[in-house]
């Protein structure tokens, strides 16, 4: 069930209602979004509803038994069973046929038929969810959560379910065990965020991914700075289908009293990619950061120790995204951008929010910030792209294309041809939301407070026609398929 679609829109009001005035109890409430989210789980595919159960209960009793082995010995062999069987089933579902490609290429006869097996939606999320429930517990940061509804909660919760944010579960099991009392003004916040996801989806996203795959579906009719608004129209377009799917899943998550990890923090304002990879995707950097990289060392002892995790860290970000070599060499080159910052040791220069407390950045900070979007758009052509060859054939019209006058008539054209004038607008628009909501959880979070209420419910219903007349073409979210 897509965010985006009429079934949601009437799902989750018939949620909401029944959780708040039919089951008041802590008890039902969460027997009816264990419900509720196999329902949603279930309306894609439902024969996969039975990987999601068995996953649910390998960790709930591998945690369990690890909490009472009764010597290292034990505790370490349940770790590795429930890590083992949850890695064999993600690699066997996501990795199976990318290896089997391989092999043929090798020149083995394997015969395709072979290659059926259907991705199950979210199985990289919910299997990262108890793995990171079965590791701390093994080292004692959690104690096992003995009621298997508010675990399989955990687990199955329908707005994280299928894309995350990846939960930890010292940050929500804690507030799925206790009494939740309806919050007036957090179900609003939550209905602000939701508008503003599908803003993001519907008309950022869907409306840039039309004129993405217009250009990369043609990369060998354009040349030089086209291929660039290529490049531009994708960033736009994956920023706008993720962090919106991020905002929707919270912002639903608050209507049932849960806060869940805020997962972007407006990360094409970075002023390096050390800064970016902290705001894109935060749950999946965090979650790598504490379950691989600290575990290998992470920045303790020699500079090749620490080259070594950081390239660990960004293949496996690459790998984890998708069984094609193009997303492992997306990571690679990550790996590279962020070497020099950790050769200089300003991999952590930039904590703060760009240009706080002022309206306009320097003429420093804005370089800063073209130079680390430029390098982030040259690594997401190789993540659109659907060969690492037909990334480079891409990569080498730009470059040999910038030398032509014809290229950049070239690009107006397609824009005056193509786009919109009124969408234009709106990205300017939206743009300038993001930027004066820089320093919020979201971008129209705080936006117009100051107002009064008639000119603040105005703009709200503004933003409402808005997705209702500019949306794009309908289309599901991006990271379902990871």
């Amino acid at each position: 069930m897509y965010f985006n679609s009429i079934d949601f829109a009437v799902f989750l009001p018939l949620v909401f209602i029944c959780y708040w005035f039919i089951f008041k109890k802590l008890t039902t409430q969460n027997i009816l979004l264990v419900v509720a989210s196999y329902f949603f789980y279930g309306w894609w595919d439902w024969r996969f509803l039975f990987l999601l159960f068995f996953s649910t209960l390998l960790d709930y009793y591998s945690g369990i038994q690890i909490s009472s082995a009764g010597n290292k010995r034990s505790k370490k062999l349940w770790l590795w069973t429930s890590i083992s069987i949850n890695l064999g089933f993600l690699g066997f579902f996501k990795y199976y046929n990318f290896f089997i490609d391989s092999l043929i290429e090798t020149g083995l006869n394997i015969p395709r038929s072979s290659l059926q097996f259907i991705l199950p939606v979210g199985i990289s999320f919910y299997t990262f969810h108890g793995l990171s429930y079965v590791i701390d517990i093994y080292y004692d940061r959690i104690r096992p959560e003995r009621n298997f509804i508010t675990y399989a909660l955990f687990v199955s919760f329908f707005p994280l379910l299928v894309a995350g944010p990846i939960e930890r579960a010292t940050h929500l099991l804690p507030q799925l065990k206790k009494a939740r009392t309806f919050n007036y003004l957090q179900s609003v916040d939550g209905l602000r965020q939701i508008l503003w996801g599908l803003f993001k989806k519907m008309v950022i996203a869907d409306n840039c991914a039309t004129y993405a795959d217009m250009i990369f579906n043609n990369a060998d009719q354009y040349s030089g700075t086209t291929l660039i608004l290529g490049g531009i129209f994708f960033a736009f377009q994956i920023y706008g289908d993720f962090s919106g799917y991020s905002d929707i899943a919270l912002g639903s998550a608050r209507l049932f009293g849960v806060e869940l990890l805020q997962n972007f923090a407006f990360p094409y304002f970075s002023r390096d990619i050390g800064e970016f990879w902290r705001r894109w995707h935060i749950s999946l950097s965090s979650w790598f950061k504490d379950y691989v990289y600290i575990p290998l060392g992470g920045s303790n002892g020699g500079m090749w120790l620490k080259i070594r995790n950081v390239f660990i860290i960004f293949l496996l970000s690459g790998f984890w995204h998708g069984a094609n070599w193009t997303f492992i060499v997306w990571g690679a080159l990550n790996a590279f951008y962020y070497l020099p910052l950790l050769l200089r040791k300003t991999n952590r220069l930039h904590l703060n929010v760009v240009a706080q407390g002022r309206l306009l950045p320097t003429p420093r900070e804005l370089l800063s910030m073209a130079s680390t979007f430029g390098l982030t758009v040259l690594a997401w052509i190789f993540f659109r792209s659907e060969s690492v060859g037909a990334a480079t054939s891409y990569i080498s019209r730009l470059v040999t294309g910038l030398k032509s006058i014809e290229a950049y008539s070239e690009s107006y054209h397609f824009i005056t041809s193509n786009v919109r004038p009124a969408l234009l607008f709106i990205l300017c628009f939206f743009f300038v939301l993001e930027w004066l909501g820089r320093s919020e959880t979201y971008a129209i979070k705080t936006f117009g407070f100051h107002w009064t209420r008639p000119k603040r419910w105005a703009f709200y219903y503004a933003l409402i026609v808005i997705v209702i007349l500019y949306s794009g073409q309908q289309s599901g979210f991006i990271y379902f398929q990871f």
